[in-house]
């Protein structure tokens, strides 16, 4: 069975330079009931005024994701890695036995709109790592593009997680499939745009998820950019 969680049953933090969704439990926002799905921890949607940012800060054992939905995020953390973030790039991060960086937006005028997922990694203390890939409109276009994966497969990002992400950029019309093998369960949010999936309606924010072996259709009505979560 299809459940939904809607956007606005999401955990609000607003700081002013940060206006944050949570979708699960994070920080002051805190439901039993939401403390994550399977092995995905953290799908936060933040976005961050001109020149403000996340100041250094440490993390350990996790698997870290970040895309860019509109603006630049610009990171630097302690292993001497530093980017830039923009949309169609993945980075990510392997926090393992430890890792500090910062996050700031990389415009002096714009706001930076992003999404922050936390994976819950297959081993703890790993080395920490990072990885960022581009890609292009054409790869995402009307199809469910692999962007992150256990083996790096279809020259994805390398998750040290049983966890496949998917990315599908749908126009009115366009359509994909996902299928949920037996055994696996799925997580789709809908960055932004409309989509229909699996018959239900979601909006920006809005997610729906199973753990339910079968096909589920994915239908684009609104310039829908849509996250697919493979997950144990």
């Amino acid at each position: 069975m299809l459940k939904v969680r809607r956007a606005t049953e999401r955990g609000v933090a607003d700081h002013g330079w940060l206006r944050s969704r949570h979708t699960f439990s994070f920080a002051d926002y805190h439901d039993p009931a939401w403390m994550g799905f399977r092995g995905l921890r953290v799908l936060n949607d933040d976005r961050v005024a001109a020149s403000a940012g996340f100041p250094t800060h440490g993390h350990r054992d996790m698997e870290i994701l970040s895309l860019v939905l509109e603006g630049a995020l610009e990171h630097k953390d302690s292993t001497g890695t530093g980017a830039v973030i923009r949309p169609g790039d993945v980075q990510r991060m392997t926090a393992g036995s430890g890792v500090r960086h910062s996050e700031f937006n990389a415009s002096k005028t714009d706001e930076v709109h992003f999404l922050q997922i936390w994976i819950e990694p297959g081993e703890r203390g790993l080395a920490p790592g990072y990885e960022q890939k581009t890609f292009e409109d054409a790869d995402t276009r009307g199809q469910l593009r692999l962007v992150a994966s256990p083996q790096g497969t279809q020259g994805s990002v390398t998750l040290h997680a049983d966890a496949r992400v998917y990315v599908a950029a749908l126009a009115e019309g366009q359509k994909v499939e996902h299928v949920v093998p037996a055994g696996r369960h799925a997580w789709i949010h809908l960055a932004k745009g409309k989509a229909r999936v699996g018959g239900q309606s979601l909006g920006a924010g809005d997610a729906a998820y199973t753990s339910d072996a079968g096909a589920i259709a994915i239908d684009g009505v609104d310039d829908a950019q849509v996250l697919v979560f493979d997950l144990a």
